[in-house]
């Protein structure tokens, strides 16, 4: 079924057939009505590809998002879920590339082919040669995250810096004098992660001006790395009373490795961190934890990218977002 054969049974040219699809032109409300009937009687759909190269649209967006590690943890599936809604709100489909680096394959396809009209990047890094390479080509994106040089651009993020000295602040209030800082894994540190660098900041931070003895260690994202890394810290100083986690990957191991030291949260070590809420709430006790708000952010994403797709040259706007922490059951007082 094509144009040809809803312009012959519509009794209209090919050309108000396109016009009706396209919104190029108007068509009066009469003739839309009949070619629309038409259309539904014959289950027509429109071919995605060749609707692209007609109005230089393709009515998809690109969510550039490689894994941190060897899968994508709860945290990001909830980052992806929140994007591919949010952009069904909108009309778009969502395309996942899975790249680095600029250099990625899949990431000069997404570009060169023009196979999406605009990308929303995530897990930025401090200097990111994606963010770098858009901004000189001019391709319409949006960063979950920020780099070094945020100013002027188009972006989403969490104050991680902000979000972690709130979490010393609140286990130095309780009287906690040693805490230790559960970051995520070494090479995402090395490759220059904005989240882990910022949060690593904010952790030094606030723990020089509470006068806290503290160590900072990574971490992989997962339960085992986990309960390994509590094995490690006990090791190296047993009066740590508490720890502060970027890593919601492996809380599940954190907890465990408490429980097989014989440490009882809260009453005897207290825990707390940045995470999903949904994920804070599946350990026992729940997390007391400033909750990322994955819907939110993606849904800004997406709103931001469609605003910039709609008006090239609008003015570049910013979302940074500190959201409070959330009192649960894993934190007491020393």
């Amino acid at each position: 079924m094509n144009i040809g054969e809803i312009a012959r049974q519509a009794g209209v040219s090919r050309s108000t057939v396109s016009y009706a699809l396209s919104g190029k032109r108007p068509v009066s409300e009469e003739t839309r009505r009949k070619i629309q009937r038409v259309i539904d009687d014959l289950g027509y759909q429109p071919n995605a590809s060749a609707r692209a190269l007609a109005n230089g649209r393709t009515s998809t967006l690109g969510l550039v998002f490689p894994p941190a590690g060897h899968h994508y943890t709860g945290m990001q599936l909830d980052f992806i879920g929140s994007v591919v809604e949010a952009a069904a709100a909108h009309d778009y489909d969502v395309l996942l590339s899975p790249s680095g680096m600029d250099s990625d394959r899949s990431f000069q396809r997404l570009l060169g082919e023009r196979r999406v009209d605009g990308a929303i990047l995530m897990e930025i890094r401090l200097e990111d040669d994606r963010v770098d390479h858009l901004t000189e080509v001019g391709f319409p994106f949006v960063a979950i995250g920020r780099t070094a040089k945020p100013e002027g651009g188009w972006w989403v993020g969490l104050d991680h810096a902000a979000l972690v000295e709130s979490c010393v602040n609140h286990l130095a209030d309780l009287g906690h004098r040693t805490v230790a800082f559960v970051n995520r894994p070494e090479a995402l540190l090395r490759a220059g992660y904005e989240s882990a660098h910022r949060g690593l900041q904010g952790f030094s931070k606030a723990a020089a001006e509470r006068g806290l003895s503290v160590r900072a260690y990574c971490c992989g994202d997962d339960a085992p790395s986990g309960q390994a890394c509590v094995e490690r810290i006990l090791h190296d100083d047993p009066a740590t009373t508490a720890l502060v986690t970027l890593n919601e990957a492996a809380l599940g191991g954190l907890y465990r490795g408490l429980a097989e030291a014989g440490r009882h949260v809260p009453r005897d070590f207290s825990i707390t961190g940045v995470a999903a809420s949904r994920w804070a709430e599946t350990v026992t006790p729940q997390l007391t934890a400033a909750d990322v708000p994955a819907a939110r952010l993606g849904r800004l994403a997406v709103d931001l990218l469609v605003e910039r797709l709609a008006d090239p040259g609008a003015v570049a706007r910013h979302h940074l977002l500190t959201p409070p922490i959330s009192l649960r059951a894993s934190t007491a007082p020393a």
